[in-house]
């Protein structure tokens, strides 16, 4: 497809895009990439096709910060789960196997799902589906599952700081959950199953906050290509990213230090805090600077440069 022509020139930000169903994460990096004409482009926290809401695609030096945006802050899911249904992939995708009882599910009761979904509160040990990008030995386990090799069970811990029950009407249920970055939803989903002895698959997911965005700030592909001067309109700038980190604004001579790889004194760095995001006089980001503490002492670097030459 040719780049449209209205499209912008290469941005440096964040979009908030509202993945649309039955996609890819990567298949809308690769449109916006032709369509748009971002070359620079990456994406962070990866949602399946049968999953749609918030994702989070960098552009430009934006691609530099996606292990700052991956590390912290919590993601927010909606979805549904059919109990007395098992899957090889635990979700909608995958095909029927056994495990599944629809009988029993119909014995769930709410007392006892709201029970269930509190208790997976707080620190979590769940098993990593077979059908993920997780590796063993270097290759990913659905590689692995497709060609019928053995997968090997891997346990991850994550944290619930929130699940709760939005309604039951039986063998279905819709859920809201609050996690850490990493978490698979579709094992809390097969966790339930086992739980019950019923076997339950997710149905529908929509990620409705990636921190620090939610849905309320997303634009949708199909509007971004109807329209493309939104990309510039819709694109946040790095320090909206970033709200945890303080940002300072330098003056020319510093932020000539700065491209040079220089951070800039003590005295005008922030007193509190092992990190900064440097700004020019014009707002741009020019880098993240790190506090490394030596002998007591905390001596500044410059840990990314996010200047464009």
């Amino acid at each position: 497809m040719d780049i449209s022509q209205d499209a912008p020139a290469q941005l440096d930000g964040v979009l908030v895009l509202n993945k649309p169903l039955g996609v890819s994460s990567a298949a809308c990096v690769g449109v916006i990439k032709r369509r748009l004409g971002q070359r620079k482009i990456g994406h962070a926290g990866t949602l399946d096709p049968l999953a749609g809401g918030v994702l989070l695609i960098l552009l430009g030096q934006a691609t530099k910060i996606s292990g700052l945006l991956m590390r912290g802050g919590e993601k927010v899911y909606s979805g549904v789960i059919r109990f007395g249904l098992s899957t090889d992939t635990w979700d909608a995708e995958g095909r029927a196997v056994e495990g599944g009882d629809p009988d029993l599910a119909m014995h769930i009761t709410r007392r006892g799902l709201e029970d269930a979904l509190l208790e997976m509160r707080g620190e979590l040990r769940q098993e990593v589906p077979p059908f993920s990008a997780a590796k063993h030995q270097g290759r990913p386990l659905y590689a692995l599952a497709r060609e019928g090799s053995p997968t090997p069970v891997k346990i991850k811990t994550v944290q619930i700081s929130r699940a709760e029950l939005e309604w039951f009407r039986p063998p279905s249920a819709r859920f809201r959950v609050a996690c850490s970055s990493g978490t698979y939803i579709r094992s809390l989903a097969h966790s339930l199953g086992i739980r019950f002895g019923c076997g339950a698959t997710l149905m529908e997911l929509t990620r409705e906050y990636s921190h620090p965005f939610g849905l309320d700030a997303a634009v949708s592909l199909e509007d971004l290509l109807a329209r493309p001067a939104l990309l510039a309109e819709k694109t946040r700038p790095l320090r909206e990213a970033l709200p945890g980190v303080p940002s300072l604004t330098l003056q020319a001579d510093l932020c000539r230090c700065v491209r040079h790889g220089q951070a800039p004194p003590a005295w005008a760095m922030p007193e509190q805090g092992d990190m900064a995001l440097l700004l020019d006089e014009r707002g741009a980001a020019l880098a993240l600077a790190a506090r490394h503490h030596e002998g007591g002492t905390g001596r500044w670097f410059i840990e990314r440069g996010l200047w464009n030459n």
